[in-house]
């Protein structure tokens, strides 16, 4: 005699998937990879297709755009943007990761004083040399640094050039001074609090991190997790990511050769000549491109039903 199985019910449907097309700004919380969020966001608008305009690490918050649908072609001239930062360096240690979740490799009982500390600052701004921490997703033939230091490798990475405008200590108090950053793309704020401790002869590293713009985004346009199903306001449009280019407005004939990828000449007194621009048809963004002599050539062509 067989036991018979118990009947189960129809799997209930899951959401259809649709096209969104725009930008969350999420203020991602502490302990969420930008993968996860990228997941979290996708799902809760039901969205085809997303990614996100720069890591953040998980031990940092703030500002993490998430691209959706058309927006995806925009995430290049986002993550090309300044960033700006408020992080807390602990003196007295410098760890293996240079944040606190790394282990300590060197302690030292010297604690700088604030004096000591903006004196240092303008050493680290400007174009400077910087060596990224090893514990980072640059690639050393073919595989990741942090994956090659996990498993005990020597990771010995080459300095490269990063723009800092600015370092502003704005708290001391104790062993830990918190510093607003203004940076270029590819500067790494661990490796910023691991060389002020070196430079300092006291050691540190990243405490606390918080991005507070990325690029045209900043935290005015942020949103948290529990706010994306009930505020409509928080799909930014996708031209958002190209507000620090020019645009210009075409006609439908203008729009119809540009979205097959034809070059279109510009006329007009105040036509650019030269220079990256996007452009738009009835408030509708139609390409981006690259104007030469007059012309127009696209890069990319967007499908918002223009």
């Amino acid at each position: 005699m067989t036991e018979e199985r118990p009947q189960r019910g129809p799997r209930p449907d899951r959401p259809k998937k649709r096209d969104v097309n725009g930008w969350i700004i999420l203020d991602k919380g502490v302990g969420m990879t930008s993968t996860h969020a990228v997941a979290v966001v996708k799902r809760s608008l039901s969205a085809k297709k997303a990614g996100h305009a720069g890591t953040l690490d998980p031990l940092a918050s703030g500002i993490l755009p998430i691209a959706l649908g058309e927006a995806t072609k925009t995430v290049p001239f986002v993550m090309d943007g300044r960033k700006s930062y408020v992080f807390t360096v602990a003196w007295g240690a410098e760890t293996n990761t240079d944040d606190t979740e790394g282990e300590v490799v060197e302690r030292t009982d010297k604690v700088p004083d604030p004096t000591s500390i903006e004196a240092l600052l303008p050493r680290f701004t400007g174009s400077i040399q910087q060596v990224p921490p090893r514990f980072s997703a640059i690639k050393i033939q073919g595989e990741r640094a942090y994956d090659l230091a996990r498993d005990g490798e020597v990771v010995e990475l080459q300095p490269r050039t990063v723009e800092i405008d600015r370092l502003t200590l704005v708290h001391h108090e104790g062993d830990r001074s918190v510093i607003e950053a203004d940076c270029g793309k590819g500067t790494y704020v661990r490796a910023i609090a691991r060389d002020l401790g070196r430079a300092l002869g006291c050691l540190g590293h990243i405490a606390a991190l918080r991005r507070t713009r990325v690029g045209p985004f900043t935290e005015e346009d942020a949103v948290v997790v529990d706010d994306l199903a009930t505020d409509p306001a928080a799909l930014r449009p996708v031209e958002m990511a190209l507000s620090e280019i020019p645009s210009v407005a075409v006609s439908r004939d203008m729009a119809a050769r540009l979205m097959r990828g034809q070059s279109i000449i510009l006329r007009g007194r105040e036509a650019p000549i030269s220079g990256k621009i996007y452009a738009t048809c009835n408030g509708v963004l139609v390409a981006v491109g690259d104007v030469e002599r007059g012309e127009l050539v696209p890069h990319r062509v967007f499908n918002l039903g223009a």
